[in-house]
């Protein structure tokens, strides 16, 4: 009687749960179906390249590096002014009276004067020069640097974003399906047909789920936000995914060729040479203050106004002189001023060779990560492919009762948990061909455009569909004669 009574229980069990075991294991492709509505609905698309190009005008990192950029400009402009003539004029008018024990006078008074003055020997004015020369240098670098860095940032943070949808999809199909089990374990379990170890598991999933969906929304939430900030204005609309026709190769190049391309082009380690320059620039031009400057004088100056504001003839004077200047004693602010500026270029040169450490540590990791990427890439697609087979392995057993529901569920989520990992490893090696590209310093608007060609929009077939369904038949209903093999549990 207790073997029927158990053939009777599994029976019902299988039955029961035969309809959303099928649905959680042979997903059709609702994703693109749900978002093509959306996209009927209204909601544009949005891909990197046009999140890039917005970001060019709207990421205030860039915006302000090319405001450093632009401003070392016109101070390197400016200290050029000093090598140059400088020209002067002057102009005044005066009324004076003028009292003798003979007579009173009054008489208006002019006096015009045209200067021109030009440094022929000037060692620090020049080096100024040569310092604001390299600091405008270092500025271009740091722009191209910041824009190289930010371009990553962005790209990071889209994938970030299509990370988190993943993980959102996957765990609201799983907690639909499993939500749909524990109600028919219920009705199952309220005519004794059911074990209330089942239905204790299978809630205790369900408010796992509840749990890491609030959490996985957060993540969504979260990650959006931050690629907002980066556009200057909210992002509501779907953004394009990893299509199928995606193919994902490693650049030809070895190792040793992207550590030249870093050393000779990372705008960086650009940036922190044109420093060191800037830094024996200003060493210069504070050794110039212990050096004679000669300076040409030209100056035309017509008046009729004589010592102390006497009337006199109307004079025209003009005067071309050599002045030299000689420097003795400043109380010793001058040798302060060399120590000081030698002790900048110490950490100048400090701070390039802490910068070149890091640009070949960083090429090599992301070397080494890309190499990996793609093994990761490749053993994630047989993981998917093992796994999918231990599925379809459960769904046979569970068909012959030799496997009980949440066993099943079990290898329904690790196989899409695979789908999720070989999503994210196709995420990494992209990040990782971006990151070699940007410090070894050939990231340009080419390879964005590349990277958005593997995108295609939510409504086109994607290479990995993460939505479970939970209202198809998809596994075979538990045949009668499979209930002579169950097992109790």
């Amino acid at each position: 009687m207790s073997q029927f009574k158990s053939a009777l229980y599994w029976l019902a069990m299988m039955t029961t749960l035969g309809e959303p075991l099928q649905a959680l294991a042979h997903a059709p492709q609702v994703h693109s179906g749900a978002a093509a509505e959306r996209t009927r609905d209204g909601q544009a698309v949005v891909d990197l390249w046009q999140l890039s190009q917005e970001a060019t005008f709207e990421d205030q990192r860039i915006l302000a590096a090319r405001a450093r950029n632009q401003s070392s400009q016109w101070r390197k402009r400016e200290a050029l002014g000093q090598l140059l003539p400088q020209v002067n004029a002057s102009g005044s008018f005066s009324r004076s009276e003028q009292e003798t024990e003979q007579n009173r006078l009054l008489y208006n008074g002019d006096r015009y004067m045209l200067g021109l003055s030009q440094a022929l020997y000037d060692p620090k004015i020049w080096h100024n020069y040569r310092r604001f020369s390299a600091l405008a240098q270092q500025q271009a670098a740091e722009y191209e640097a910041t824009r190289e860095a930010a371009t990553v940032d962005l790209i990071e943070r889209y994938f970030m974003v299509l990370a988190a949808e993943d993980q959102l999809e996957l765990v609201r199909a799983e907690l639909r399906t499993t939500q749909h089990n524990l109600d028919r374990v219920n009705a199952l379990y309220s005519r004794q047909l059911a074990m209330i170890t089942d239905t204790l598991e299978m809630s205790a999933r369900v408010d796992a789920l509840e749990a890491a969906e609030i959490k996985a929304h957060n993540t969504v939430a979260t990650s959006r936000e931050a690629l907002s900030e980066l556009v200057g204005h909210s992002l509501s609309g779907q953004l394009k995914r990893i299509g199928e026709q995606a193919n994902f190769y490693p650049p030809a190049q070895g190792l040793e060729y992207w550590e030249q391309q870093a050393m000779a082009s990372n705008p960086t380690l650009l940036a922190r040479q044109k420093a060191v320059d800037a830094a024996q620039a200003s060493l210069r031009q504070a050794k110039s203050g212990h050096l004679p400057s000669v300076n040409l004088n030209l100056a035309a100056q017509r008046s009729d106004i004589g010592y102390e504001n006497s009337m006199t003839p109307r004079t025209d004077t003009y005067v071309a002189s050599v002045g030299v200047m000689v420097p003795i004693y400043s109380g010793g602010s001058t040798s302060a001023q060399v120590s000081s500026t030698y002790e900048d270029l110490m950490t100048a040169e400090h701070e390039l060779e802490a910068v070149r450490r890091e640009v070949i540590r960083e090429t090599r990791t992301a070397y080494s990560g890309m190499e990996a990427g793609l093994n990761k890439i490749a053993a994630s697609r047989k993981a998917l492919e093992s796994a999918r087979k231990s599925r379809q392995a459960a769904e046979k057993a569970f068909g012959f009762g030799m496997m009980n529901a949440v066993d099943v569920l079990n290898t329904v989520k690790e196989e899409y948990a695979t789908h999720r990992d070989l999503l994210k490893s196709q995420y990494d090696f992209i990040m990782n061909i971006m990151v070699l590209r940007r410090w070894s310093g050939t990231l340009v608007n080419d390879d964005v455009r590349k990277v958005n060609e593997w995108l295609v929009s939510p409504d086109e077939p994607q290479t990995i569909n993460l939505s479970l369904c939970a209202d198809t038949r998809c596994l075979p209903l538990p045949s009668s004669s499979a209930t002579g093999h169950t097992r109790h549990p």
